[in-house]
């Protein structure tokens, strides 16, 4: 009885302690601020039942976020009408514009092409460029989190939006 409250009051920090920059990192994918509580509740849900495989690997945040993650592309496939919102991504992309409405016009044009190349990428590349652009994730704790080395989550995140350049270059978006 005891271990099992040392694990709850253990998560109920955690949950305390993080609660508001998973609420943030899933807001910035979904752009819903309902969606994103509810998505940060089943996040924490799911971190609780599989707390005991958390291993210390990587920071706390950077496995909640994969949780995160995860419970989000859940949703969508289960939604798929819903689609991730880059916006963040395609500010990487494209240069700075301004807000007149042919600038606004152009850059929801261009959001709606890196989000099909984002989705056309191969599942190493999509979740790379995830965890950098949404969970604001440096690239050693990408790594952790994946598996790779922090060189590695450089390269694929280097490569990934290369790929999505190219694909917006031939369907004439950039």
């Amino acid at each position: 009885m005891k271990g099992t409250r040392t694990v709850n009051h253990d998560f109920e920090e955690i949950y305390r302690k993080y609660y508001n920059r998973v609420y943030m990192f899933l807001l910035k994918m979904c752009k819903s601020t309902d969606l994103a509580e509810e998505l940060t509740q089943e996040t924490f849900y799911q971190a609780f039942c599989s707390f005991h495989r958390y291993d210390g690997s990587c920071h706390i945040f950077t496995w909640l976020a994969a949780v995160g993650k995860n419970t989000f592309f859940k949703y969508l496939r289960k939604n798929k009408n819903q689609a991730a919102d880059l916006e963040l991504f395609v500010d990487i992309i494209t240069a700075p514009g301004d807000d007149e409405p042919e600038s606004i016009s152009q850059k929801s044009f261009v959001s709606s092409g890196v989000r099909r190349a984002v989705a056309d990428l191969p599942q190493k590349y999509r979740d790379v460029v995830i965890l950098r652009i949404y969970g604001e994730l440096a690239f050693a704790e990408i790594g952790a989190n994946l598996g790779i080395t922090e060189n590695s989550a450089k390269v694929i995140f280097f490569r990934a939006k290369n790929i999505i350049k190219e694909q917006l270059k031939n369907e004439n978006i950039m």
